[in-house]
Formats: C-alpha cells, sequence, structure tokens
C-alpha cells in the first residue's frame, strides 16, 4: 500500500474509532479498537503522515521513538505503598506513571484537545527487556498498570527484518490484535506530496528521469547503501537555502543524504548540467515572451536527458509562480474575511460589536488573561479594528500550540497578522477613529493589497503562455508537451490555479491527453 492510501485507511480508522453514539459512548468500544501498525522501509514518510493527519483530523499528536525507552521510562519507576488485606497491612510494589502515558496528558492539558493519536515509532526494535511491556501495550492498551486515555488512537510503526537487523517479530497473538498496514514506497505518490511541499526542481526533475533511484537499498562488503524519499526531501531543503547562500552542493554534500555513492555521483552531475542549462537556454528570456529561434533548433535536436531537464526548469519556474499565486488567493481571502468583519462591526450598534470581540467577555490572551472589555472605552473604529487583530492573534496562538497548523498555514498566518497590523498603524498615524472613515480606509488598502493579487495572477498566467510558446516552438506536440501537461496535472498548486484561469491551450492538450489514455486503454483491453 503506498503513503497515501495509508494516510486515507488510517485517518479513516480514526474517524471509525471516535464516532460516538447519542449517549457519548464510542461506537467502537476501546477493547475493539485494533491499533494500528505500519510496517515499511524507513524514510518512506511514516512518522510525517502522523503530523498530517493529526493537523487534518484537529486531533492531538503525541510521538515517541520506541527505541530511546528503558523498561522503567515507559512503565514507571517502582515504589513501595501500604495495603489492607483481610485486615493486615501489608508492603506492596506499586508504580509510578509511565512517561509516555503522562505526556498524553500533559498534552491534553497544553492544547485542550481530549483526543488524539499516540504513535510510536521503531516499535518492533526495542530492547529485550522492554518488549514485554510493547507486548502488553499492544494487546490491553496500557504501559504497567496505567491505560492509555480514551479517545487516543494508538498507531505503531516498524521495519521489516530485511531493513534493520534489531528488528524483533511479534508472535501471532500480538499481530491478531492489531490493524496491519505494509506500506510501500512510491514515486508518483511522492511526487504529489514533493509539489505540494515545494522540493526543488532539479530533484524532481531528476526523478522524473531515473525513478529507479528514488528509493535505493542495496548491501555491500562496505556495509549497506541507500537512498530514501527522506533524504532527497532534506536534500531539496539544503539545496534552496545554498542557492539562496549563493552556494553550490557539489558530490561530497549530495553524498551526505543520499548514501548511495553511484546515485550521489549521478546526481551531483545532474545539479550541474540543471544549472548549466539554466543559463544555456536563457530561461530568463524565455518567460519575457522571447524566443530564440537557434536556441529552439538546438533543444530540438538535443539528447533526451537534456529535453527533459530543460522541461524541468520550465515547470520548476511555472510551478513556483502558480504556488505564489495560489498561496495570494489564501492570503486575500483570509483578509477579506477579516474586513467583511469589520464592515459588520462598523455597522452595528456597540453592545453588538463588543459582543462579537468580547464573546461572553471571556475571550483572553495567550496568557489566559482577559482582554480589556472595550465597553469600559468608546469603541471607535481604531479600537474595533484593534479587537479584530487579537481575536485572530489568539486563534493564531492557540493553533499553534495545538501543533494544528502546517508550515504553510503558519506563514500564512503570520502574513495575514502582519498586514492588520500594517492597516492598524495607518488608522493611528492618520489619525482616524470616526467607525465608517475608518472602514472606507481600511477598504482602500485592502484594494492596493488587491492589485498586488492581480498583478500575481497575471504573472503567473503570463508564464504558462510564454512557457507553452517555448514547448510548442521546440518540441510541437511531442512526448515533451504530454508530460508538461502531467506534471501540470500531479501538482496540486498548479491544479489549484488552472481550476480558475482561462488558459484555452491547458485545457486543449489536457483533453487530447485525456481521449488519447482513454483510447490506450481500451486497446490494451481488446488486445
Amino acid at each position: 500500500m503506498n503513503i497515501k492510501r495509508t494516510k486515507e485507511e488510517i485517518k479513516n480508522a480514526i474517524e471509525a474509532y471516535l464516532k460516538k453514539d447519542e449517549y457519548g459512548a464510542y461506537e467502537i468500544p476501546v477493547i475493539r479498537q485494533r491499533p494500528m501498525l505500519l510496517l515499511g522501509p524507513p524514510g518512506v514518510g511514516k512518522t510525517q503522515i502522523m503530523e498530517q493527519i493529526s493537523r487534518e483530523c484537529k486531533i492531538g499528536l503525541v510521538a515517541y521513538t520506541i527505541t530511546h525507552h528503558t523498561r522503567q521510562s515507559a512503565i514507571g519507576l517502582p515504589f513501595i505503598s501500604k495495603k489492607q488485606y483481610g485486615g493486615r497491612e501489608y508492603a506492596v510494589t506499586e508504580y509510578t506513571m509511565s512517561e509516555i502515558v503522562a505526556s498524553i496528558y500533559e498534552k491534553m492539558e497544553q492544547t485542550g484537545l481530549s483526543e488524539g493519536i499516540l504513535f510510536l515509532d521503531e516499535i518492533n526494535c526495542v530492547s529485550e527487556t522492554l518488549a514485554p511491556a510493547m507486548l502488553q501495550f499492544l494487546q490491553c492498551k496500557s504501559f504497567g498498570t496505567h491505560k492509555i486515555p480514551e479517545g487516543w488512537v494508538i498507531v505503531a510503526a516498524g521495519n521489516p527484518p530485511e531493513y534493520n537487523k534489531s528488528v524483533r517479530e511479534f508472535d501471532v497473538v500480538t499481530m491478531d490484535r492489531v490493524k496491519r498496514i505494509d506500506v510501500e514506497a512510491d514515486y508518483e505518490v511522492w511526487k504529489e506530496y514533493a509539489y505540494q511541499q515545494g522540493l526543488h526542481g532539479a530533484v524532481i526533475s531528476y526523478l522524473n528521469t531515473r525513478k529507479q533511484n528514488f528509493y535505493q537499498m542495496e548491501t555491500t562488503v562496505d556495509g549497506r547503501n541507500f537512498a530514501t524519499p527522506r533524504g532527497w526531501e532534506d536534500l531539496s531543503e539544503l539545496i534552496e537555502v545554498y542557492e539562496k547562500l549563493g552556494k553550490k552542493p557539489d558530490r561530497e554534500v549530495v553524498a551526505q543524504y543520499i548514501q548511495f555513492p553511484k546515485i550521489a555521483k549521478d546526481f551531483a552531475n545532474y545539479l550541474e548540467l540543471y544549472d548549466k542549462y539554466q543559463t544555456d537556454y536563457q530561461l530568463e528570456e524565455i518567460f519575457q515572451g522571447h524566443l530564440d529561434e537557434i536556441l529552439l533548433k538546438k533543444i530540438g535536436h538535443a539528447s533526451f536527458d537534456e529535453r527533459l531537464s530543460v522541461l524541468g526548469l520550465i515547470l520548476s519556474r511555472v510551478n513556483e509562480l502558480m504556488k505564489k499565486a495560489v498561496q495570494w488567493e489564501a492570503y486575500m481571502e483570509g483578509l477579506q474575511s477579516c474586513l467583511l468583519e469589520f464592515k459588520e462591526l462598523t455597522q452595528c450598534s456597540l453592545e453588538d460589536s463588543v459582543g462579537q470581540l468580547l464573546p461572553d467577555s471571556r475571550m483572553g490572551d495567550s496568557n489566559g488573561q482577559q482582554l480589556p472589555d472595550s465597553r469600559m472605552e468608546n469603541s471607535n473604529g481604531q479600537q474595533l479594528f484593534s479587537g479584530i487583530y487579537k481575536k485572530l492573534n489568539i486563534d493564531y496562538i492557540n493553533m499553534k500550540k495545538a501543533e494544528l497548523l502546517s508550515r504553510e498555514e503558519d506563514k500564512q498566518y503570520q502574513r495575514i497578522l502582519h498586514t492588520l497590523e500594517r492597516f492598524g498603524q495607518t488608522l493611528k498615524l492618520e489619525g482616524i477613529q470616526e467607525r465608517q472613515r475608518s472602514f472606507v480606509r481600511v477598504k482602500e488598502l485592502f484594494a492596493l493589497e488587491n492589485e498586488a493579487y492581480e498583478r500575481q495572477q497575471n504573472q503567473s498566467s503570463e508564464a504558462l503562455e510564454y512557457a507553452f510558446d517555448f514547448l510548442e516552438g521546440a518540441f510541437g506536440t511531442g512526448q515533451e508537451m504530454v508530460m508538461f501537461i502531467t506534471e501540470l496535472n500531479s501538482n496540486y498548486y498548479s491544479v489549484k490555479f488552472l481550476e480558475g484561469s482561462g488558459c484555452e491551450r491547458y485545457y486543449q492538450y489536457n483533453q487530447e491527453l485525456f481521449f488519447d489514455e482513454k483510447r490506450r486503454k481500451l486497446l490494451e483491453r481488446l488486445s
């Protein structure tokens, strides 16, 4: 099962486990809520999907690598207590709360989330002394005498024996109490994730041409060589920052992430060519609408690898601009909702506006302190706008504390808050306090943001048209055009952008691709 399907299966199971009946009891009794056991090669994204599921389901996440624990930290430390049995007092051994169970309660206190995921990685690599405790945990959902709180779903992960010498096989009794999911590396599925995360174009372009190098593992006399999705993603992050610093990663740097010498050397060479083609084919000129006939003929007669590398450069630039356009759209939607709220507040009564900004007068700041009640002041336009900023800021702080924001969502929140703060400062500097005038001024400031948004949309649309001009001039309607359309359809941001754009050539080529694919499948069935 690929990682995308695995994520869907886990989300479906969590939804089923946490569904309650009309009396507030779980539809599936806790004893029947099987822990999920993910078994798959290292580096395919098992840990990352837990973070994504936690955010998407708005539930907590406590993650542990179980190999870092001893028996004492897992089940607690022993202490002597007194008990009465049959009228006589005895000294008995009890245990302090497990560090793992305690961390769940700590997470519940910190975030206010009563339901969540307990994720234990490398569960089948525990030490011999901890193995019985792990079996008890999977079978009884408890560490020692301390049970996992209701509403917390258990997910564990491990590697098959061929990837880890420390693996301990679970017996049939244990395996019969878990929901086993075998995870496999799948490049096409990972590519969707890579586009959404904005991985470097050179990494995606290289793996498009050498998919067999996406995940490789082999044992040699010198040890184990491997290349994993995790390694490619981490290397991509480094390349992005190196470019900002004006540095170039060489073969030795690549080998620190892609620990498979042959693949590391191959990618390092590809990276040099990737940078060279960017200059040779005058990428900046292409995206200004200037096409050189000599260069078009040159790329048309180039090797297949060179053509794909240039196609990767074109895609990288187009995707980057489309991503910015989609991010701008999300930013403008968030800003617009604040503007509409401000409009509503400026038009309603003082008491109503205060009630909306301070519902039940209980809204507090990030430290739990009650905000000053606006009813004690003149609720002018500046104060109402400040209230909107504070309300959004509290939402942001609470979401961040609960770890429910992705990196992209976090940046979006910060961007909106920064703009609202700037709008508020403008009202203050210009001395505008009257409600209606405040709204008119904020609306003017919003219009300036909207103009910048329109410019970004136009720039992205123009870039796509210039890309089509270049591809048609260089390759016509050949396989490179098919690959270009296919890659656009694989990218979350380009699909989202194209849903609202009017690019006729995209729709034309996409429709032709759809019919060609349908015809090919029909012929395969008939043959």
